[in-house]
C-alpha cells in the first residue's frame, strides 16, 4: 500500500524492512541469500496484520472506511457491472458528479446502479466534491430511481459519503428537501432496492440512498447519523474525543447488524478492502447478486410492506 494508517505503523515498518532487503539483494546482483529472512518477516507481517484487524476499535474502523485507497463507485462498476450506461443530470439544474448512476447488469440481471463517488486523486476529488452531494445529486438519484421503476428494473445503491454538502449554495437550492425526497423515493419504489454501505455512511446524505429492502455493509465500513468528530464537538465541545464518540455511537457493521439497522455484513480481505480491491469488489458483487435474486419474485405490495416494516422496527 502507498498509504498506512496511524495504527498500521508496526506493519508498515515490517513491510518496509522486506522491501529494503529485496532492494539490497537486487543491488548485489542476487548474490545475497535473503529469502529465509524475507519469508520470516512476511509471516510475522501477515500475523500482525491479521491480529490488528481482528480487534479494530470503532475509531480505527472509521479510519479504514475513509482510506483513500479503498475502491470507489467507478471501481465497483468496472468490477461487477456489465454493459454499464451512465446517465447524467437532474433535468432541473445540473449534473452533480458526487452521485453517479446508470443502467447495467450484475451477474446477468438488469439493474439501475446509483452511488456516491469520492474520487481517487486531487483533481477527481475536487470534481466529485469528495462524495458530498448537492441537491441536484439527490434529484438525479430520484430521476434514475423513477426511470428504473417505470421499466421494472431493480435499484442498487452504493453509499460512501461523509454527508451531504453543507454549503450555502446547497441550502439555497433546497438540500434538506432534496434529501427527504430521495429518502421518500427509496421507500416508495415498487421495484426491489438493495443498498450497500461500502465506506462511510454519513448522516442523511447516506440514508437518502440507503432506505432499501436490504442493506449490506462492508465489515470495515461505518454508518452513523453524524461523524465521530461532529458528535465529539457537540458533546464535549472539542473534536479530540472522536474516538470516544465512535465507541458510544455504535457505528460499526457488527453493532448495526445487532441493532437491525443493516441486514448483512460483507467480509473484506485481511487488512481491509484497500489491500485487495479486486477481492473486495468480487465479494460485494456476489452478495448483491444473491440479494437481488432473493427479491426477484416479490410483488410490489410485498416490497413496500417489507421496507416499511424494517424501518419502523428500528429503535
Amino acid at each position: 500500500m502507498a498509504a498506512y494508517l496511524e495504527f498500521e505503523k508496526p506493519i508498515a515498518e515490517l513491510e518496509a524492512r522486506i522491501v529494503e532487503l529485496r532492494d539490497t539483494a537486487d543491488a548485489n546482483d542476487g548474490t545475497l541469500d535473503i529469502e529465509a529472512e524475507v519469508a520470516k518477516l512476511q509471516v510475522k507481517s501477515e500475523r500482525l496484520l491479521r491480529d490488528t484487524y481482528a480487534k479494530l476499535t470503532p475509531w480505527q474502523k472509521t479510519q479504514v472506511a475513509r482510506h483513500p485507497e479503498r475502491p470507489h463507485f467507478k471501481h465497483y462498476v468496472a468490477g461487477f457491472v456489465d454493459d454499464f450506461m451512465p446517465l447524467a443530470g437532474d433535468r432541473a439544474f445540473s449534473d452533480d458528479q458526487a452521485i453517479m448512476g446508470g443502467l447495467g447488469r450484475i451477474h446477468g440481471r438488469r439493474v439501475m446502479v446509483i452511488g456516491h463517488e469520492k474520487g481517487d486523486d486531487i483533481a477527481s476529488r475536487i470534481r466529485h466534491n469528495f462524495g458530498s452531494a448537492k441537491p441536484e445529486g439527490y434529484r438525479k438519484a430520484i430521476r434514475l430511481m423513477r426511470l428504473a421503476e417505470r421499466f421494472g428494473i431493480p435499484v442498487v445503491t452504493l453509499v460512501d459519503t461523509a454527508g451531504a454538502f453543507p454549503g450555502v449554495q446547497a441550502e439555497e437550492r433546497g438540500q434538506a428537501e432534496a434529501i427527504a425526497r430521495s429518502t421518500e423515493q427509496c421507500l416508495q419504489l415498487t421495484v426491489p432496492i438493495v443498498a450497500a454501505i461500502v465506506g462511510e455512511g454519513g448522516s442523511g446524505g447516506a440514508v437518502a440512498l440507503a432506505a432499501a429492502n436490504r442493506v449490506l455493509m462492508f465489515e470495515n465500513a461505518v454508518y452513523s447519523v453524524i461523524s465521530p468528530e461532529g458528535a465529539s464537538s457537540i458533546l464535549w465541545r472539542t473534536a479530540d474525543k472522536a474516538a470516544d464518540a465512535a465507541d458510544a455511537m455504535k457505528i460499526t457493521a457488527t453493532d448495526l447488524k445487532k441493532l437491525g439497522v443493516i441486514d448483512r455484513i460483507v467480509a473484506e480481505p485481511v487488512g481491509g478492502a484497500q489491500r485487495d480491491p479486486a477481492a473486495a469488489i468480487a465479494a460485494l458483487g456476489s452478495a448483491l447478486a444473491e440479494e437481488l435474486e432473493a427479491l426477484a419474485d416479490e410483488r410490489p405490495k410485498a416490497l413496500l410492506a417489507q421496507r416499511r416494516a424494517r424501518f419502523l422496527a428500528i429503535g
